[in-house]
C-alpha cells in the first residue's frame, strides 16, 4: 500500500499575530513537522495544501504574509504545493489526480483547522475511496460560538476528531504513526 502525506493549510494567519489564530498551533505544527520529516526520510510523497482567499476575506488572503506556509512544514525540493479556494482540498484542485498518479491508497492528513479544512479534506478523501489516516496532535482548531455559548477549542478539536474516527479515518497520533 502506498501512502502520501497531505499537509493542510499550516499558514501564518493561524498562528499568534495572524488574523485567525488557533489554539496551540505551534504544538500542532511541530508534530506535523515530525510527521513530515518521517515521510521525507522514507521517500514517501508529500503534498502541501495552501488555502488562498480573495482580497477582503480577512485571512489567508492571496499575496499576504498571512497566507505563507509556516515552518516546520515549509515545502522543500520538488514537493507538490496545491493551492485551493475551498475547505475541501480535493474540490476544484488536482489533488485526487496527483494521488492517483502516485499510486497512493492511504492519505495521512495533518493541518489546520480541524473543524473546517482538515474535516472537509478527510471526509472527501474517504468518499473518493482513499484510506484516510488523521494525525490529531498535528492538527489545531479554534474555539467556536453556537447557541450563545463558546465551545472551547479543545472540545471543538476533540469532537471533530471523534467524529472522523467513527467512519472516515483511522486516528493515529504522530508518535504512533508507522
Amino acid at each position: 500500500m502506498s501512502r502520501a502525506l497531505v499537509i493542510v493549510d499550516i499558514q501564518r494567519d493561524y498562528f499568534p499575530g495572524g488574523n485567525m489564530p488557533l489554539h496551540e498551533p505551534e504544538a500542532a505544527a511541530a508534530k506535523a513537522g515530525q510527521v513530515l520529516e518521517a515521510f521525507r526520510g522514507s521517500g514517501e510523497p508529500v503534498i502541501h495544501i495552501q488555502h488562498l482567499s480573495a482580497a477582503g476575506v480577512g485571512f489567508l488572503e492571496e499575496g499576504t504574509a498571512g497566507a505563507e506556509i509556516m515552518a516546520p512544514v515549509t515545502p522543500a525540493g520538488d514537493e507538490i504545493v496545491i493551492q485551493k479556494r475551498a475547505p475541501n482540498s480535493f474540490l476544484q484542485t488536482d489533488l485526487e489526480q496527483r494521488l492517483r498518479d502516485l499510486g497512493v491508497s492511504e492519505v495521512v492528513v495533518v493541518g489546520m483547522m480541524t473543524s473546517m479544512c482538515v474535516d472537509a479534506t478527510t471526509r472527501a478523501g474517504a468518499d473518493l475511496g482513499f484510506q484516510m489516516t488523521l494525525v490529531p496532535d498535528a492538527c489545531a482548531a479554534p474555539a467556536l460560538e453556537h447557541g450563545g455559548r463558546t465551545v472551547a477549542a479543545e472540545d471543538v478539536h476533540a469532537s471533530f476528531v471523534a467524529a472522523l474516527g467513527q467512519f472516515y479515518a483511522t486516528v493515529t497520533p504522530a508518535d504512533q504513526l508507522g
